[in-house]
Order: structure tokens, then C-alpha cells, then sequence
């Protein structure tokens, strides 16, 4: 890594502490700002921007997995069972990515940024109340917070799960983004975790993964270092003000905003890959 390079992009640090702001006060993932970011302010290739923001998602992430750790709201029974999916698969995407033509990879990523989009905006239009099974035959799940509140849920059929969670994690590691969408959302909608839990879980399962697949992308493609020095700082700025700002504007008209401008960065970024 050059000094000079590395001068050049300063403002990446500001940038990525706005972005890891705005997804620690809204609860989406940092990822889905970062990638696009890399690609298009930066002028990074495909696999070099995915690999730089799974990295800085990864040392942004575990900044809140720890917190949710330290609040005793991880469901660590339903971490470990998505792990053993999610971690592979996580790899895999990786591998995929770094064995896949740069156009292919970009049309791949702002497919998946238009996805998740209407993911954020289906997930806005429903009722966020966890339900708790009263049926004696089915397990049930407790988990004791440390400010004293008791969560209780159904125990939900994994299988299911980990095959979303594979889905999610392949995605996540081929285009980084994917695994905290795909898992948040169907712990709520099908499991009926309480939204904290299912959020704490998620990034948990998201934190882990993705240092694997940074690291296949780390070992197969130049490491952009000069990138992750500005970016790695930031995001540990906007965790320290991200969640100051929780509940300052309401969540879902954040998250509708935000699905938007992912929708019209996801259409630009397959325009670009004709066009470039």
C-alpha cells in the first residue's frame, strides 16, 4: 500500500462513518452501502469492492455482536445451528466471486441491492409483534436479557432456517450483501422472535461469516488496504453515534427511504456495467 493511494481516498473515512450511522440507527446492513460505494465513488473493481466491504462490515459488526453479547439478547442455540450453513456457504459465494467475469459480479450485486430493497419494503408494511406459541408439545425458547426483560418464543423448525441462512450467506460472500436480510426477516416472519433478538442474532451470524469470506477474498484478490485503513475507522465512529440516534426518526420512514435509494444505486450499478 502506497501513502499517496491511500491520501487520496481521506474521505472515505467520513463517508463510511455517515453510512455505518445510518445502518446502526435504522438496523439495515452496512454492507449494502459499502460495496456500491467502493465500486462507484471509489473506482474499485467488483470482487475488490465486495472483498473491502465485507471486511469493513465484519469490524463493523462485531462492534454491535459485542454489545448484543454484553445485553444477553443473542439466541446463540439458533446462531450456532446457522453457522453450520452459513459459514460455507459464505465461503463459497466468495470463491464464486472471485472466479466470475467483473460485469457478471456488477449485474449480480445491483440485482441484489433491487432485491433486498423490496425486502426492506415488504419487511415495513407488516406488524412487527412476536408471537408466543401456547401449545405445551412445542418448545419453547427463553432468553433472560440482562436489563432484567424475559423473552419467550417458540423454537422454530431450523432446517428451514439453515437453508435460508445458506441462501443468505452464499449471496452475502459473492456480493456482500444478503445474510442480515434474509436471516433478520425470516427469524420474524416465520420464527416470531422478538425483533431485538432476531436482529441481535442475525448480526451475530453475520459477524462470523463474513470474516471467512473476507478472508477468501482478502487471500484471492489484492487486498485493498489503502481503502480499509479510511473505512475500518469510520465505521467505529458511526457505531458510537449510530445508536444515539435510534428513534430519532421513525424506523420504517428511514427504511423506505433508504430501499429506495438502494433500488436506484442498484439500477445504476447495472447500468454501469454495460457502460463502463
Amino acid at each position: 500500500m502506497e501513502l499517496s493511494q491511500a491520501l487520496d481516498v481521506w474521505w472515505v473515512l467520513p463517508a463510511a462513518a455517515i453510512f455505518a450511522t445510518i445502518a446502526l440507527a435504522t438496523g439495515l446492513s452496512g454492507a449494502l452501502f459499502f460495496s456500491p460505494f467502493f465500486l462507484l465513488a471509489v473506482g474499485m473493481a467488483p470482487a475488490q469492492a465486495i472483498g473491502a466491504g465485507l471486511l469493513t462490515e465484519a469490524f463493523g459488526t462485531s462492534f454491535g455482536s459485542f454489545n448484543y453479547f454484553r445485553q444477553r439478547v443473542v439466541d446463540f442455540k439458533t446462531v450456532r445451528i446457522l453457522l453450520l450453513a452459513a459459514i460455507p456457504a459464505g465461503i463459497i459465494g466468495a470463491l464464486v466471486a472471485q472466479n466470475t467475469d467483473s460485469s457478471v459480479l456488477q449485474i449480480i450485486l445491483g440485482t441484489a441491492l433491487i432485491v433486498l430493497s423490496l425486502i426492506i419494503i415488504y419487511d415495513t408494511t407488516r406488524k412487527k409483534k412476536p408471537l408466543v406459541g401456547e401449545d405445551p408439545s412445542i418448545k419453547v425458547t427463553t432468553i433472560h436479557a440482562r436489563n432484567g426483560r424475559t423473552h419467550k418464543y417458540c423454537t422454530c423448525r431450523r432446517p428451514i432456517g439453515v437453508s435460508l441462512a445458506g441462501i443468505g450467506a452464499f449471496l452475502n460472500g459473492m456480493v456482500s450483501a444478503g445474510l442480515p436480510e434474509v436471516t433478520t426477516t425470516q427469524l420474524i416472519v416465520r420464527c416470531h422472535l422478538p425483533p431485538r433478538v432476531a436482529v441481535a442474532t442475525a448480526i451475530f451470524v453475520l459477524t462470523v461469516t463474513d470474516f471467512f469470506a473476507a478472508g477468501v477474498h482478502a487471500l484471492s484478490a489484492t487486498p485493498a488496504w489503502f481503502v480499509v485503513v479510511w473505512s475500518i475507522p469510520g465505521v467505529m465512529i458511526g457505531a458510537q453515534i449510530g445508536p444515539r440516534l435510534q428513534g430519532r426518526v421513525p424506523a420504517r420512514t428511514a427504511e423506505r427511504i433508504i430501499s429506495i435509494i438502494f433500488m436506484a444505486v442498484g439500477a445504476l450499478v447495472i447500468i454501469t456495467s454495460f457502460t463502463v
